[in-house]
């Protein structure tokens, strides 16, 4: 047994040195010094994407909308079950290393021919007895060498794919944390649209009496009456649109937060939230590298390296150590009979895979064209994370310029109606100039709360970009 053990050491140690696998680097990536447009936006190295979710997003409500997301969104509490799930089997790859051991306990009893070798036998021996019992109680240990490194690998590919579940953990977050930002702002955004369309209506109102005191008093035709009629009907036709489209947000809302759908309460107008100024992208590397959607690609790679190794591995021979020991007797009365029961068995043997080779090389081909996949998508994914935050820049550097347009616009439609509706009581102005106005101003007011949501979208958007959302 000693001669045996020792030359499967020697064996083990000759062949322990090979390697059957390099790993591919993870490369990298092409990257500008700086993101384009980031310098109309902010001149600081620092990086919004640093800051906490807490701290980036202000308004009480938002924040209470965000924090129950985070804890009762259904896609969060999956990728939290994953979690779990892939740690369970990281700790399980741990014990490959440790020898399998099994125990067996049997009792059995045979009645041989009398024309049998086994039958002569005890026939020659006079054992007294026309069957054999066998009593046996032992431990059978089985253990495979890690010559060609096939469970360290499979420990590698655990651990990538742990923490890859838990890089898509922080991917659902940023994204939970964007969408409910928006959705929110979506909702400022109806309530100020409602709002304009209520008050265009009351106006409409105020027009359309005047028309039909002069209607009354022959100073104008019907067709003035029906015209200001169907401006008035234009407007009221908003109203339910919007409370429609509230309604459906706020469930949208609710369902994102994991709750059935109900009301929002909220305090806060679309004009008290402050697009924040000199927002700061930082530098290219440093938001890969807080990225989950990049690490996770990243860990890909590390998980294509080693199923690589695996395939490899499974093309060579395989050493395998086995012992069974234990007490064993032909007599249940000796069974336990301590030394003379006692026996053990230690064997050794090396495996080499023949017939299905074919087969191992192809899976080891499909592994390697798999690691070079894993290598583009890499590249992809960073390409993508730098296209997104370049366009979330100019997005909001770009809505800041039609911002005040807009809002310049707004001011001036404002002053023409109301300069229309003065000259049209002292009857220096047509009922059309009057509608026209007014049909102006609604559709320049609604355009200005569009534009502002738009804004605050962008910033979400930047902010989810660089990696922000998951602290």
């Amino acid at each position: 047994m000693k001669n045996l053990l020792s030359k499967l050491a020697i064996v083990l140690v000759v062949i322990s040195g090979c390697s059957v696998s390099k790993d591919i680097e993870t490369p990298k990536p092409e990257l500008p010094t700086e993101f384009r447009n980031a310098a109309a936006v902010s001149a600081d190295t620092a990086s919004v994407g640093d800051i906490e979710w807490k701290n980036f997003f202000a308004d009480a409500t938002l924040q209470k909308l965000i924090d129950s997301a985070i804890t009762k969104n259904y896609d969060m509490q999956i990728a939290v079950k994953n979690i779990e799930s892939s740690q369970l089997l990281f700790k399980q790859v741990k014990w490959d290393y440790v020898p399998t051991v099994g125990l067996n306990v049997t009792a059995s009893s045979n009645r041989p021919s009398d024309n049998s070798v086994t039958g002569l036998s005890i026939a020659q021996f006079g054992i007294g007895t026309s069957h054999v019992e066998d009593y046996s109680a032992n431990l059978a240990l089985s253990w495979e060498a890690d010559i060609w490194g096939k469970i360290k690998n499979r420990q590698r590919l655990a651990l990538a794919q742990y923490l890859q579940t838990a890089e898509a953990k922080k991917a659902i977050q940023t994204t939970i944390v964007a969408q409910v930002s928006q959705g929110y702002y979506n909702l400022l955004m109806l309530d100020e649209q409602l709002n304009i369309a209520q008050k265009n209506v009351k106006l409409n109102d105020s027009t359309l009496r005047i028309i039909r005191l002069q209607y009354d008093a022959g100073q104008v035709t019907s067709l003035a009456v029906q015209q200001a009629e169907a401006q008035r009907q234009a407007a009221q036709q908003l109203v339910p649109q919007f409370e429609q489209n509230l309604t459906i947000q706020e469930n949208a809302l609710r369902i994102l937060t994991g709750e059935l759908p109900s009301a929002i309460e909220r305090n806060a107008k679309l004009d008290d939230v402050k697009v924040p100024e000199n927002l700061s992208a930082g530098f290219p590397s440093t938001m890969v590298s807080r990225r989950p959607d990049v690490k996770s690609s990243e860990l890909a790679l590390t998980v294509a390296n080693a199923n690589v190794g695996i395939t490899k591995a499974a093309m060579y021979p395989t050493l395998t150590i086995t012992g069974t020991g234990g007490l064993n007797s032909f007599k249940a009365s000796n069974w336990f009979n301590i030394p003379a029961s006692l026996f053990g068995t230690v064997t050794g043997g090396i495996a080499q895979p023949l017939l299905n080779r074919k087969r191992l090389k192809t899976q080891y081909e499909v592994a390697k064209v798999d690691r070079e996949k894993n290598v583009l998508q890499f590249r992809q994914s960073v390409l993508k994370a730098v296209g997104e935050v370049s366009d979330a820049l100019v997005r909001i550097d770009k809505l800041k310029q039609q911002q005040a347009i807009a809002a310049n616009r707004v001011k001036t439609l404002q002053q023409a109606t109301a300069n229309a509706n003065l000259l049209f009581k002292n009857g220096m102005a047509t009922y059309l100039e009057v509608i026209t106005a007014q049909g102006n101003v609604l559709q320049g007011e609604l355009e200005l709360a569009t534009v502002k949501r738009t804004q605050l979208d962008a910033v979400s958007e930047l902010y989810r970009s660089l990696g922000g959302g998951w602290k």
